[in-house]
Parts: C-alpha cells; structure tokens; sequence
C-alpha cells in the first residue's frame, strides 16, 4: 500500500503550500452557490488565484498549530501536557491577534475565550461542535516525522478537543490527519478510502484518555466509549457517501451535493477527499473544483490541497502561485523543518 518514494518530494512543503493555496481560491466563493461563482468567476476549471492571495483563518490556525507543536517537540518527545500548553498559547494569541478578521467560526472565537483563562481546557471545550475548524488546521500534525501512531492519534484529536469537542470533529480530525500521514508516505490515492475506513474500525471504540483526559464525562455519554464510537460511525456514514460518489465519478457536478457542504467536520473531510481524489494527478484542478462548491469551500479547497500537496510534493503547485501565497515564509519554514 505505501510505495517507496523517495523523500525528496518535499510532502510537508506541499501540503503546507496546497493548504494555503486551497484556502486562499476558496476563500471569495465560500458563501456562494455554484452558479454565482460561474458568473463570478467564469468556468471552474479556469479559476486563477486571487490578487493578493489572502487566505482564512483556516491558514491562520493551521499555522497556530504548527507552532504550538514545534514549541512541543523543542521541549522533548511529543505528549500531550507537553503539547497542550504551546498550542493552547497559540491558539488564544490567534484569537487576539488583529489578523484575526476572516470570518473565523464561532466555536473558535468562544472557544479560544474560554482558554484565555485558568480553567481546564475540558471546560473551554464546546462538545457541541462537530464544525470543521478542527480537521481543516490539523494537517501539521500528519506531517510531522517520527510520531507513533498512538500520538499521532492523540495530537490529532487533543488539538480538536481544545475548541471542538465533539466526538465526530475527534475523529474526523484523526481520519484527516492519517489521510495526510498517509499521502505523505506514499500510499497511493486509489487505496486511500479504503485504509481510512480500516483505521476508523480499528479505532472506533477507542477512547485516548491519556490525551482527552475526563472530557466525554461533560457530554451527555453513559461511558467514553460510547461516547466517542458516536463519532467514528458519523465517520465512517460520510466514507460510505464517498465512496459512492467514486463508483460513478461525474467531475462537473457541484462535490458538495455528493458528499456533504463541509460546514461539518465529517463532509469537509468526505469533500475534501472527493475533490483531491477526482483529480489525484492534476492538484491545480482538484483546488479549483473544491473552491467552486456550493458549500464551506475555502475548507473543502484547503482540505484537497493538503492531500494533493502530501500526495505530490512542492512540485505540484505552479510557481507563480506559491510565490505570492500570504504567510509563505513561515509555511516554507515549516515545510522545510518537517521535510528535513
């Protein structure tokens, strides 16, 4: 399943980049339906980047994260008190930060309120919220070289749980970060769904309480089991969506009526997989099809151009587009810290 290619494609640069890229081309057509951003924008497949390419708060925070995690590992081996403190600064840096003006969500703003406090972050956590402003920043946390899988799962859904506590945005964020880790490593599109739906039964009553701590207890849950299954079987409902949509693929029609308009954690992860695996060779028009959705596109477009750039390498995005991305320094940086 994962081929030997070499390390030279620069995945953590590529995704890093696609994601930025994503959020930036779907960040004018987010709130628009399909035939205002035709009329808008003329024919999908022609969409240019915009001038200048300002992007979301979905770059802003997977930046956020990639910071609090390289604070993490300066200090020693990844874990999660270890992990919780950098990342839980960044995000409350974010959240008074004045670049904080591109309509973030609201379980973000309240959340990241609440974590500029004394309180346990359980308590800032808003298990409500199954949005996707968890799995649509967790990308760093796949792209991170020598994690187990045991900590790549417990980052993966600690760094949700901090803002999105429910146990679906737990596991879609879990899923969108082994799908990363996956690409990353070389497995092949065509085996992709399939490895993620044996990850989500292998997993699907395992609760990381080392990670999560005594959050399931503030849902209404008889046990954490329970409580976390919740969201790997939502999961796991939206990979059946999926792989519907590729048993008879159709490029032209609007991904969001297949799989979901990706305001929730589990259809901007089916969406976004869509729109990457439609075009799994071709990243420009995988981003170009994500950003011209009737739904969440700025997400659904950072989403397929985390996997596509994981998949591809730096390579895959046009010069002249990488160039001119907002916070492309610090993507670079990170990219190249990761890839090295």
């Amino acid at each position: 399943m994962i081929t030997a290619r070499t390390t030279t494609k620069q995945a953590a640069t590529g995704a890093l980049t696609g994601l930025a890229l994503g959020d930036a081309l779907g960040f004018p057509t987010e709130f628009d339906d399909v035939p205002s951003i035709l009329a808008k924008c003329g024919p999908w497949r022609g969409m240019d980047l915009p001038r200048p390419a300002i992007v979301t708060d979905d770059t802003q925070m997977t930046l956020a994260l990639a910071r609090g995690i390289r604070t993490a590992m300066d200090r020693g081996v990844l874990a999660p008190l270890r992990l919780t403190r950098p990342v839980r600064d960044e995000f409350v840096d974010w959240y008074h930060s004045p670049e904080n003006n591109r309509a973030p969500g609201n379980t973000c703003l309240v959340a990241c309120r609440r974590l500029d406090s004394d309180r346990p972050w359980q308590d800032a956590s808003q298990l409500g919220s199954k949005g996707c402003g968890a799995n649509m920043r967790v990308a760093p946390v796949g792209l991170v070289p020598g994690l187990s899988e045991e900590q790549r799962a417990g980052a993966a859904q600690l760094q949700s749980a901090l803002t999105h506590g429910h146990p679906t945005a737990l596991a879609a964020s879990d899923l969108t970060a082994r799908a990363v880790y996956l690409l990353a490593q070389g497995t092949e599109p065509q085996a992709l769904v399939g490895l993620l739906r044996s990850y989500a039964y292998d997993n699907r009553s395992r609760y990381h309480e080392k990670w999560l701590g005594d959050l399931w207890t503030r849902a209404q849950d008889p046990s954490a089991r329970h409580f976390i299954t919740r969201g790997w079987d939502e999961c796991l409902a939206a990979l059946d969506r999926l792989d519907a949509a590729l048993r008879t693929p159709d490029p032209e029609t609007d991904p969001c009526l297949l799989t979901g308009e990706g305001w929730i954690a589990e259809e901007a992860l089916a969406t976004g997989l869509l729109c990457f695996l439609l075009f799994p060779d071709e990243p420009v028009t995988a981003l170009r099809r994500a950003a011209c959705t009737s739904g969440d596109s700025d997400s659904i477009a950072c989403l397929a151009g985390a996997f596509a750039g994981a998949h591809l390498g730096a390579d895959a995005w046009p010069k002249e587009w990488a160039e001119r991305i907002e916070y492309r320094s610090e993507l670079l940086t990170l990219g190249a810290l990761w890839d090295a």
